[in-house]
């Protein structure tokens, strides 16, 4: 056998492995980010924060057209202002508080309980941040629970409503959750995560695809090194 050709047929199939390592993890990993979630998924309690809404698009026919967000009723913030997303309306809708609450001195008797965005886009393949300034953010609960409904050109609409139990599976269709955490443990920024493809909420599903992630790699640099011996051990064969 000529050695020349091996190392060539070698070179050729290289690629191909790589492009279907590559597409595995991909594949596997994607679910991670399906989801509406809130980024950063964490806050300081008691404090103000930037909070932003990340609507991934799911369907390859349809585009997203507008997000309904509805506030944690139990837990009212005075102060929520969304920033402007250009190619977007944007609505907000106050309720009158059961308990009004003193901030800064004052009596506030009502607080936003829902936001919602329209008029504008999300194709398939792409997301988009929402975001909000909120505050001040309770002390008294770990956590925060938004439903947000998702609105596509085919008028469908998914209902990211479902609450997740501790330690149970995740619901097909997740709310998002702000987690509410002491000081020590809050983010130092409290601006929302940039348009980029990692995410950095520390939830257990970015987790998962991370190990994935490396798995696959590890994978495709074992079928690189395989490659290598299998050829050398042909040109050595081929020699003797």
């Amino acid at each position: 056998m000529n050695p020349t050709s091996a190392v060539s047929r070698f070179r050729r199939r290289l690629p191909l492995a790589a492009g279907v390592a590559a597409g595995g993890v991909l594949l596997l990993a994607s679910p991670a980010f399906a989801h509406v979630s809130v980024q950063p998924g964490t806050a300081e309690k008691g404090g103000y924060g930037t909070i932003a809404l990340k609507v991934p698009n799911e369907k390859d026919n349809a585009s997203t057209v507008k997000l309904e967000l509805t506030l944690d009723p139990q837990h009212p913030l005075t102060s929520v202002m969304p920033q402007p997303v250009p190619g977007w309306d944007i609505k907000v809708e106050k309720s009158k508080l059961d308990k009004p609450v003193q901030m800064h001195g004052e009596t506030v008797n009502e607080a936003v309980t829902k936001i919602t965005w329209s008029g504008g886009k999300i194709d398939p393949g792409q997301f988009q941040q929402f975001p909000l300034s909120v505050g001040p953010l309770p002390k008294d609960a770990d956590q925060l629970t938004f439903k947000a409904l998702q609105t596509y050109s085919d008028d469908d609409v998914v209902r990211w409503i479902d609450a997740s139990k501790p330690g149970g599976q995740e619901p097909e269709h997740p709310a998002p959750v702000l987690k509410l955490v002491d000081k020590a443990g809050a983010r130092t920024d409290d601006k929302p995560a940039a348009a980029a493809p990692a995410e950095k909420s520390g939830s257990g599903s970015d987790t998962t695809a991370r190990a994935l992630g490396g798995a696959g790699i590890a994978l495709g640099a074992a079928g690189v090194a395989y490659g290598v011996f299998a050829g050398r051990r042909r040109r050595t064969a081929d020699a003797s």
